[in-house]
C-alpha cells in the first residue's frame, strides 16, 4: 500500500531534491502586501510576503493554489477555461516562479496559509459582501486547502483537494506521528539546502506523470524552483498533521486523486484515499482514470470536467 502513494504526494518531495535557485519567470514585486501591477490583458498582480497572485476574470471568486516547485503556470489551461465565468486568484508561492523572500529560514507553510486566510478576507470576502470562496488547491496546495477548509469557514464556500493527505507521514505506516518523522523531516530539509543539481532522477520523474511531454513540464519547474524554498516546505509538510481537523469541516469537500492501472488496481487505490481522509464528514471522493500526480497534465479533459462538476455543485462519486 505504501509504494502507491510514493506515486503520488510523496514524489513532489523526492523531485525536490533535485532543483536548483533559478526562477521561472522573474517578477520582482515589493514585499508590502496589498501592492497592484496592472497588466496588459487587464489582470492583475498582487503581492505578499509568502506569495504573490494574479487575479483576472469576472464572476465567483476561485482561489487555485499550487504544489511543490510549481509556479502557477500549472493552472493555465484552467484559466483559459473558467476566466470568462469565473475571477480567478492563482496563487504563486515565492521562491517557485516570482523571486524568493530573502529570510526563508523559518517555518513557511504555516505563514503562507495565515497570510492566504488575510487574503481572502480582503480580497474576496470583505470585498464581495461576505461572499465565500471556492479553493482548489494541488499537493501542497492541497494540504493548505484542508487547513483553510477547517479554520477558516466563513471564506470558503467549498474546496477540490488534488492528490493529496492530511498527513504525510501517512507513507511511512500508519502508527507515524510528527514526533517520529521530524527527524527524517530535518535530514531532507538539510540535504535539499545543500543541493546543487538541476537534474531529475526518471524514475522520480515516472511517478508524477504518463506522459513524456508532462514529465519534461515537471522536470522544467523543478529545475527553476528555489532551493531553500523547497527545503523549508518539505520540512513542513512532512511535520504537519491536519486530520485532527478534518471533523471540523462542514463545507463540501471534493477529493480529485488519480489512478494509474498499470500500477496498482483502481480498488486499492480508493480504499487508500479513504482511509486517510477518516473522521471528514463531508468529503466526495472522486477518481481520475489514466493519470498520476500531475492529473491536470496526463488527463485535462477528465480534470476540467471535474472541476467544472465540483464549481456547478453536481458532485461526482461520493462516499
Amino acid at each position: 500500500m505504501k509504494n502507491w502513494f510514493f506515486l503520488g504526494l510523496a514524489t513532489a518531495l523526492l523531485l525536490s531534491a533535485c532543483t536548483s535557485t533559478k526562477s521561472a519567470e522573474p517578477v520582482i514585486l515589493n514585499a508590502a502586501r496589498g501592492e497592484r501591477i496592472d497588466l496588459p490583458d487587464g489582470a492583475q498582480l498582487l503581492g505578499g510576503r509568502h506569495f504573490t497572485v494574479l487575479v483576472e476574470g469576472q464572476g465567483r471568486d476561485v482561489v487555485l493554489i499550487p504544489g511543490l516547485s510549481t509556479p502557477r503556470t500549472v493552472w493555465n489551461a484552467t484559466r483559459v477555461k473558467l476566466k470568462g465565468r469565473y475571477r480567478l486568484h492563482i496563487i504563486q508561492i515565492r521562491g517557485f516562479g516570482d523571486q524568493p523572500m530573502s529570510d526563508r529560514d523559518g517555518p513557511l507553510l504555516e505563514p503562507f496559509i495565515r497570510e492566504l486566510t488575510d487574503y481572502i478576507d480582503d480580497e474576496i470576502v470583505d470585498r464581495n459582501n461576505r461572499q465565500k470562496a471556492f479553493v482548489i488547491g494541488h499537493s501542497l496546495g492541497g494540504l493548505a486547502t484542508m487547513t483553510l477548509a477547517a479554520r477558516y469557514p466563513q471564506g470558503v464556500e467549498k474546496a477540490m483537494i488534488i492528490d493529496s493527505l492530511p498527513f504525510f507521514g501517512l507513507l511511512f505506516g500508519p502508527d507515524t506521528t510528527v514526533e517520529t518523522l521530524q527527524p527524517q523531516a530535518a535530514a531532507m530539509r538539510d540535504a535539499l539546502t545543500n543541493k546543487d543539481s538541476s537534474e531529475v532522477d526518471d524514475r522520480t520523474l515516472q511517478t508524477m506523470s504518463r506522459t513524456a511531454a508532462g514529465r519534461d513540464q515537471v522536470a522544467a519547474w523543478a529545475r527553476t524552483a528555489d532551493t531553500g524554498t523547497m527545503a523549508q516546505l518539505t520540512y513542513d509538510l512532512m511535520t504537519t498533521d491536519v486530520r485532527p481537523l478534518l471533523p471540523a469541516i462542514t463545507m463540501p469537500i471534493t477529493i480529485l486523486y488519480p489512478v494509474d492501472a498499470s500500477i496498482m488496481a483502481e480498488p486499492r487505490i480508493t480504499e487508500m484515499y479513504k482511509a486517510a481522509f477518516t473522521g471528514a464528514n463531508t468529503v466526495t471522493f472522486e477518481k481520475i482514470d489514466d493519470s498520476r500526480h500531475f492529473i491536470m497534465l496526463d488527463n485535462p479533459d477528465a480534470f476540467t470536467a471535474a472541476m467544472e462538476r465540483f464549481l456547478q455543485g453536481n458532485d461526482g462519486m461520493s462516499d
